[in-house]
């Protein structure tokens, strides 16, 4: 019994211990605007791919006449999809690295790893790239998503067009608005 509660005491330690450091850098205007415009650059893509593809949604309910009542929708609109992007999109935020603009001293997160699909895909993946670096910017995203679902569920079944500029910078105010926002 001791032991096992020296153990929990430990681990209630560490996570103590790590908890001040993301929370900090989650709480870095630049980290969170970043983490919000890479967030809907990577659900804006993976909505777009999956806008031609439909799935078929309905009841198990069967009608009097034996036949279920069943529709074919756009992948895009299913919960299940957006569920399981939103699950997993935050895994990708080590595709991106923090720039500086030379001339205005502008931080912003920009994409570097080729996407899935792309030609030099399959040449990239075998460098393995990892960095504590992306964390807070994991942990950003994963706040955002747990803060803003609704909202970004919302943008997506309105088809709405820049939904970077409509979460981050509208919805969410996260983000500075500004006539000349640089695109991921």
């Amino acid at each position: 019994m001791g032991l096992a509660l020296l153990s929990v005491a430990l681990l209630a330690l560490l996570a103590l211990l790590a908890w001040p450091a993301q929370a900090v850098a989650a709480q870095d205007p630049d980290v969170l605007c970043g983490a919000c415009r890479a967030l809907m650059d990577e659900v804006e893509y993976d909505v777009t791919k999956a806008q031609q593809k439909k799935t078929k949604v309905g009841s198990f309910r069967i009608n009097p006449d034996g036949t279920q009542e069943q529709r074919k929708m756009p992948l895009a609109h299913s919960e299940a999809f957006l569920a399981d992007l939103l699950d997993g999109v935050c895994e990708r935020m080590n595709d991106y690295k923090l720039e500086e603009d030379p001339v205005t001293k502008k931080k912003a997160f920009k994409r570097f790893a080729p996407r899935k699909g792309d030609k030099i895909y399959k040449e990239f993946k075998k460098f393995y790239f990892y960095s504590d670096a992306y964390r807070p910017l994991k942990f950003a995203c994963e706040a955002i998503i747990e803060e803003h679902e609704d909202e970004i569920s919302s943008l997506i079944a309105q088809e709405a067009h820049h939904l970077a500029d409509k979460l981050c910078s509208e919805k969410a105010d996260l983000c500075e608005t500004s006539a000349n926002q640089t695109e991921l």
